[in-house]
């Protein structure tokens, strides 16, 4: 069965807490066990993504969207959409760099990630998460 809940965030550095709790919330209503390596993953992700747009979205957009989506095999896909048009990329941080590291993050803990464009209207940074 395929669950989805969407919600919307002020581009602001307490959402990515808030996006982390209230991710894990949805998934563990929907059977995922707290603590697992799968569901940490997930929290992490949403983390990751929604950083990046509280740093690097466009500096008027007021708030974003993140959407989870448990799937029926158990996987579950995590979705953050902004407004901004440029694409994200990843990057290699220096040894002593605080930041860049993210998407690489998101790479390694995610079975597949992207981005969709919403042509004008910004893009979503999907990452797929395995069961």
């Amino acid at each position: 069965m395929l669950r989805r809940n969407s919600f919307r965030l002020p581009r602001h550095p307490a959402s990515v807490g808030l996006a982390r709790r209230r991710v894990r919330e949805h998934l563990v209503d929907w059977g995922h066990v707290e603590g697992t390596a799968a569901l940490e993953d997930a929290v992490l992700v949403v983390s990751e993504l929604a950083t990046n747009v509280v740093r690097h979205g466009p500096l008027l957009e007021r708030e974003f969207e993140v959407a989870v989506t448990a799937l029926a095999d158990g996987s579950c896909l995590i979705e953050v959409s902004d407004e901004g048009t440029a694409a994200p990329r990843l990057r290699e941080a220096g040894e002593w760099e605080e930041t860049g590291r993210g998407l690489r993050l998101v790479e390694h803990v995610a079975a597949a990630w992207g981005v969709w464009s919403r042509g004008r209207h910004g893009k979503t940074v999907w990452a797929l998460m395995a069961a």
